[in-house]
Order: C-alpha cells, then sequence, then structure tokens
C-alpha cells in the first residue's frame, strides 16, 4: 500500500527503518546458512550414465544448468533482492495526443511526472511515404497526358496518399464507375512518370543517382512468364526437367570431350619434342655430342606432365648415382610392371651399371616408354569413340553407313643408315588432333 500511496502522491505514516537483520534474521542464522551454502554439494553419478552426459548435467558449482543463456552467470536463479529506503518515483494521470490523428483526439494515461510534457513516445513510428502535388500550371505544361484526364489523375494521387502507394489496394479502390479500370502496371507508369517529371522540372542542379523509371512492357511480360509457369501441367515439368538433365549430360561430355583432347595434345607434343632430340643428338659430332651431356638431364627436366618424373638428386651430402634411377612414388604399379615387361622383351637389364650416361639413357628410355604407353591407351580410347559415333549415327539414319578412314597397317619410314644400309622401321602415325582448317579435325587419321 505504500507504493500505491506514493504513485498517487498522498502522506503515509512514517514507517519503520529496515536493517538486513529485521528482513534476514538475526546474525547467527545468517551465518549458518552462508557456511550450508558455501559447502560445496556431491552429486552422485547415477548408475548406467555415462560420464560425459554427467559432466554435462552438473556444472562446476554442481549446479544444474541454466534453461536459457543468462549474464548473471548463475542461470535462471534470481539475483538477491537490493533493498532500500528510496521512495518510488510518482506517477500521473496526464493527457496526451497522437500526431498520426488528424481529428485532434485527446487520450489519457498514466505516466511518470518526469515525462509530463514530452512527446508522445509512438509518434516516431508515424511514417508517411512521400506523394508529389502539383499545380494546375504544372500540370498543363508537362503532366498531360493521352489517356488519363485531370480528375482521374487527381483521384490516383489521392489514394497513393490514403492507402501509402500500396498500388494492389489502388486498384481494388479505384473508382471504375467514373474513370476507365485501370491495371496495377498502368497505375505505377502513371504514377512514377509525375514523379519522375516534377523531379526533373523542380531541380535546379541534376538530381543526384538516376530517376526511378518504371516499365510497365517489362512487368506484364513478367507476370505473363510467371503465371505460364504456374499453369503448367506435370507433363510439362517432368519434360522440362528431363531437358535439364540432358543438357547436364551434354555438358558433362564435352568437357570430358575437351580433357581428352587436351590430354592428346600434350602427349603428342611431348612425342615431337623428344623425337626431335633424338635427331639432334644423332647428327652431332661425338666431340659437341660429349660436351652436350652437360646438358639438364631428361630427369631434371619435367615433359609437359607425360612420361616419368625421377626425382632431382640436389640435396647436400653424399648420394648414390643409382638412386637417380629409381622410379617415384607417382608411377602406378600398372606401369611399372609394363615398364619391366617391355624391358626384358628387349632384354635390357632391370637394374643396369648406374653410370652418368647410363642413368640418363636408361631414364629416358623408361619415360619414352611410358609415353608410348599413353599413347596406345589414348589412341584406344579414340577409335573405341569413333566406333561408337559410327553405331549411333547408322542407329539414327537407318539405311546410311558412315564410312570411316580405316588406319592403314604400317607406314615405312627411312632411318640413318646404320651399318651400310637402311633399316625399315614400320610406325603408326596417328593425328589425333589434327590442323587447324580440316573437316572432323578431333577424328582424323591419316
Amino acid at each position: 500500500m505504500g507504493d500505491v500511496q506514493d504513485i498517487l502522491g498522498l502522506e503515509r505514516p512514517p514507517t519503520p527503518e529496515l536493517t538486513k537483520e529485521a528482513i534476514l534474521g538475526s546474525s547467527d542464522k545468517l551465518k549458518k546458512k552462508q557456511m550450508q551454502m558455501s559447502t560445496p554439494k556431491v552429486s552422485k553419478r547415477p548408475e548406467g550414465m555415462p560420464r560425459e552426459v554427467f559432466a554435462l548435467l552438473c556444472n562446476d558449482s554442481k549446479g544444474v544448468p541454466p534453461v536459457f543463456p543468462t549474464d548473471t552467470g548463475q542461470g535462471y536463479k534470481q539475483t538477491k533482492a537490493k533493498l532500500g529506503m528510496r521512495k518510488v518515483r510518482p506517477w500521473k494521470w496526464m493527457p496526451f495526443t497522437n500526431p498520426g490523428r488528424t481529428d485532434g483526439a485527446v487520450f489519457h494515461h498514466w505516466r511518470r511526472v518526469a515525462d509530463e510534457g514530452k512527446e508522445y513516445p509512438f509518434a516516431k513510428f508515424n511514417k508517411k511515404v512521400p506523394v508529389p502535388s502539383y499545380t494546375d500550371d504544372e500540370y498543363n505544361q508537362h503532366l498531360q497526358t493521352t489517356g488519363w484526364t485531370k480528375e482521374e489523375t487527381n483521384h490516383l494521387i489521392d489514394l497513393a496518399k490514403r492507402f501509402d502507394l500500396r498500388f494492389i489496394v489502388m486498384k481494388d479502390r479505384f473508382d471504375k464507375e467514373k474513370f476507365t479500370d485501370r491495371s496495377v502496371e498502368e497505375l505505377k507508369e502513371r504514377f512514377y512518370t509525375i514523379q519522375t517529371t516534377l523531379t526533373k522540372v523542380r531541380s535546379t542542379s541534376p538530381p543526384e543517382g538516376k530517376p526511378y523509371v518504371f516499365d510497365a512492357d517489362h512487368e506484364r511480360r513478367r507476370k505473363e512468364q510467371l503465371k505460364r509457369i504456374y499453369e503448367r501441367t506435370q507433363k510439362q515439368i517432368e519434360e522440362e526437367q528431363s531437358l535439364v538433365t540432358e543438357y547436364r549430360r551434354i555438358e558433362a561430355r564435352k568437357k570430358e570431350r575437351d580433357k581428352k583432347t587436351q590430354d592428346l595434345q600434350k602427349l603428342i607434343t611431348a612425342a615431337d619434342s623428344q623425337s626431335e632430340n633424338r635427331r639432334i643428338e644423332k647428327k652431332l659430332p661425338k666431340k659437341k655430342l660429349q660436351q652436350q651431356l652437360t646438358r639438364p638431364r631428361v630427369d631434371t627436366v619435367a615433359v609437359e606432365s607425360t612420361g616419368i618424373k625421377f626425382p632431382d638428386m640436389k640435396g647436400s651430402g653424399v648420394s648414390v648415382r643409382s638412386q637417380r634411377m629409381k622410379m617415384p612414388a607417382n608411377v602406378g604399379q600398372k606401369k611399372i610392371k609394363g615398364v619391366e615387361q617391355l624391358l626384358q622383351e628387349l632384354g635390357v637389364e632391370l637394374n643396369p651399371m648406374p653410370t652418368e650416361e647410363i642413368c640418363t639413357h636408361f631414364n629416358e628410355l623408361r619415360s619414352d616408354m611410358v609415353l608410348l604407353h599413353e599413347l596406345k591407351a589414348a589412341f584406344s580410347t579414340c577409335e573405341f569413340e569413333l566406333q561408337t559415333l559410327r553405331h549411333q549415327y547408322e542407329a539414327l539414319c537407318p539405311g546410311k553407313t558412315l564410312d570411316i578412314p580405316v588406319l592403314s597397317e604400317s607406314q615405312t619410314v627411312s632411318s640413318s643408315e646404320n651399318d651400310g644400309g637402311k633399316q625399315k622401321i614400320n610406325l603408326e602415325i596417328i593425328d589425333v588432333v589434327g590442323s587447324p582448317g580440316t573437316p572432323n579435325s578431333s577424328t582424323h587419321l591419316n
């Protein structure tokens, strides 16, 4: 009752002073209670409950975890009440007006005496959309247009002020008996045209930024497209999904073909560069050839991600030369077995004497073998794809046959003179990528 008397401003008899002992009890009881609170309660883990779950349930203070996060650190427990003898702030029943109303209505409510005369706190939420207004001269000079009368334009501006540019509501409340029935796009186009025109006429300096221009035709097309999408049948939806899936498959196959073409181009470039190096070495005399032995070895130069990249022994300390001939770890076991089998067929030792020259040529030989294996695999893939394309063409065009040039069995190539005679070598020349300007360059065979 004392708080109510203070709020109403009524006098009340003096109350005795409150003390901490009078509220909480005597000091002995308080000390006993504090000792009980300071003694930690040891909670026992229930049988069958994991230790981790029990640690989540009990915190450091051995209490129950809070239901929601708090700033006090005590969970949902209430803090100690702060007691004092200060009087409550007086309140008063006072009148107020709402600036958002235009009828001048006066209301009353309880409010603190210290806030008397201040503005109504909810007046800041009274926001209004700026709607342009014009004079008769401005309308006659700048705003006249075919299809819109001045009365109809005034009715549009009045609706914009009443409903804060809610064009759906404005279209519903538009006077259809007195004026022509207008769509939402027509109302928007007329309103924003008036706003842009008045901004340009009234501004003495160029306006900041571009004025807003409403594109009614684009809005109509957009709504028409949305209507068509909404009215689709289940059959049309399934057809569109199948088309999208097929498009993704085509894109994936195209990327795969591009990747294969790039890999084949790298292989062919590496093969051409290595064959060119062999010709240069054969043409050089022995003295120059010995000088060329100091050039960087194949084991220290990477050949465009083809062949084998042998380790570069440039570290400090002592190293064994035979380590240069060790196959790298990134070479698969299948390739290693194939190289070893081919070496056995050629009668080459698997572990020759590791001299400087033997290490270099032995690594070059194995790198060429791996390159040959990759070229054969690429050739088989291209041949398989050609046959697949031929079968697809025959399936799509019954009665027609796709003539694919057959690769010649062998072509005789003359090599350099060896022991007074010419050695005949059978090679299969493959032009996988082709040259620019030739038809079907991706599958052209010589």
